[in-house]
């Protein structure tokens, strides 16, 4: 599903990454570990086609976004990944539907089969109820199912999640965790999870080390 080989990147004289390569097969759930300012984020961001990699290839089910036109790359983007973030970047003067629905609406999707395909979602995820509330309305549990729906709702071939439960209290955390292990039985859908929370790490089918900007199987 997912293939780096051989990933640089550098701001201006900090070389941030030094050669990074993994593989992720599909319906895989792979954590990414390391202390802050590791580079974790950064090679996040390069996988999900954010940020262009110094040098290396990055190929996402068999295709390298990046020899893609920026509009190209942005339409790729938005119909093969999803992304969690730790923030949940929900808008603020939409509704959890509205948010939601977004990325289909950019896929050109009408809004009566978007809301159709996020309340599906809402469903699953338990937040039906909370469809018509702004995010200052919600929970941050709450917000971060939004969020979750938001990256589900184009069905994507991989889902990015940033430090997902860095924001959530304990008890929100572990219902996220179980939460991503439903999504993967339910949709076979991979996940590469950038994480402080070890006890999420170790409950990946692997758990890679980012340190001295290499990534090392743990």
């Amino acid at each position: 599903m997912l293939r780096a080989t051989n990933i640089t990147h550098a701001f201006s004289d900090l070389q941030v990454l030094k050669g990074v390569s993994l593989e992720v097969q599909p319906a895989e759930i792979v954590s990414i570990v390391g202390s802050s300012g590791a580079g974790k984020t950064t090679l996040l961001q390069i996988l999900g086609t954010l940020e262009k990699p110094s040098s290396g290839i990055v190929t996402i089910d068999g295709v390298n976004p990046f020899e893609f036109s920026e509009k190209k790359l942005a339409a790729f983007r938005n119909q093969n990944i999803g992304f969690i973030f730790q923030f949940h970047q929900l808008l603020p003067e939409f509704t959890a539907l509205e948010n939601a629905v977004l990325p289909a609406l950019i896929k050109g999707e009408s809004m009566v089969e978007a809301s159709k395909k996020a309340e599906k979602l809402f469903d699953i995820l338990g937040v039906n109820e909370r469809k018509n509330h702004r995010p200052s309305e919600l929970s941050g549990g709450e917000q971060q199912r939004i969020s979750i729906a938001r990256s589900l709702i184009n069905s994507p071939k991989i889902i990015f999640a940033d430090e997902p439960s860095g924001n959530l209290d304990s008890m929100n955390a572990n219902d996220l965790h179980k939460l991503f292990f439903d999504l993967r039985e339910q949709f076979k859908q991979t996940f590469v999870i950038v994480t402080h929370n070890e006890i999420l790490a170790d409950k990946a089918d692997r758990k890679l080390v980012m340190q001295d900007g290499f990534l090392k199987s743990n």
